[in-house]
């Protein structure tokens, strides 16, 4: 008897522990069956017709069929991404508040003395949807129809050009910029709040020369508005097989490309997070999605939470060293 009265404190204490565990799995698992219950927000840092938008607006009709539920595009511009980016990274982490993004997600910490979030900290990964080059371009009447045409007046007249691009630290800029030190020319940056003000601005010809993601491009490039003059890619899209590389056209190590994905705020339970990954990656493969991303200029990737937790492991580090050597500061 004197042994069972020193036992029962912890066979009440194990039986406890195991009964809260059972209930708080039954009211996970419950919960993450049920969802979703409601709409789901994807925020989009930036305003219409950038990559992130561009791609939120090719999956959300499917996105909501899949999920039985509408998911619903915000727009929430500023500050580079940084207001949408951290808006999501604050949301609660219930699976209804999702961030659509692009490559600001790996530059922003190093490009900003405060950017406010933690790529790897904040958010639960959920898909690395792809990526796509970077256009350097220019207005159909802008007289210029190369893009050694374009260095030698940037040579020759260092302060006449301009370029717009998404806003200051996202990558088209920054891959402008590292173009600038291979090339030895001048260009000065005039930073719109995405890749849609960015095109308008050129198309309206204040700027002569665009350095914009590809997302968006391609009806303005197809419709002869604008001339594109070389792509920042490793290797040319499929929708610009005939414009060259800048590896290509003598500028080799200066390639940036723009990625999208989607993620969660940290803490989104797995269950949730692996619903939605498999629901984005599998319309993200259809021939039919794939096709008309492709059309975009957009190489699909449809990586699972794992992979895009690489890339930004991966891409801290390498987009960090290129703000470094550019000096881009931002208070």
């Amino acid at each position: 008897m004197g042994n069972f009265r020193y036992r029962s404190p912890l066979i009440r204490f194990v039986g406890t522990f195991f009964a809260v565990h059972s209930f708080l799995a039954i009211s996970i698992t419950n919960v993450s069956a049920a969802y979703p219950e409601k709409p789901i927000s994807l925020i989009s840092p930036f305003q219409p017709g950038g990559a992130s938008d561009v791609l939120a607006r090719v999956i959300v009709k499917p996105l909501s069929d899949a999920m039985g539920q509408a998911i619903v595009i915000e727009n929430k511009p500023g500050a580079g991404g940084n207001i949408g980016v951290n808006y999501v990274a604050r949301s609660k982490p219930d699976g209804y508040t999702l961030l659509i993004t692009t490559s600001v997600l790996v530059i922003n910490p190093s490009l900003y003395k405060n950017a406010g979030f933690d790529p790897m900290k904040d958010f639960s990964p959920i898909s690395d949807c792809g990526a796509s080059p970077n256009v350097i371009l220019t207005k159909a009447n802008s007289g210029i129809n190369s893009l050694s045409e374009m260095v030698t007046l940037a040579k020759n007249q260092p302060e006449l050009l301009n370029y717009a691009h998404a806003g200051i630290g996202v990558s088209p800029h920054l891959g402008m910029e590292l173009f600038k030190t291979r090339a030895k020319v001048n260009l000065t940056p005039i930073p719109y709040p995405g890749g849609g003000p960015a095109i308008q601005a050129m198309l309206g010809g204040s700027t002569q020369i665009g350095s914009i993601n590809i997302l968006g491009l391609m009806p303005h490039i197809k419709s002869g508005a604008l001339i594109p003059l070389a792509q920042t890619g490793q290797e040319r899209a499929a929708e610009m097989s005939n414009v060259p590389t800048l590896a290509e056209l003598g500028y080799p190590n200066a390639e940036a490309e723009t990625f999208v994905a989607i993620l969660a705020p940290a803490g989104t339970p797995k269950v949730i997070v692996d619903r939605l990954s498999k629901e984005i990656n599998t319309i993200l493969q259809t021939a039919e999605v794939n096709d008309r991303l492709k059309s975009y200029g957009f190489r699909v990737v449809a990586g699972g939470p794992e992979v895009l937790r690489a890339r930004i492991q991966r891409e801290v580090p390498m987009w960090k060293d290129v703000i470094d050597k550019a000096k881009v500061v931002v208070d």
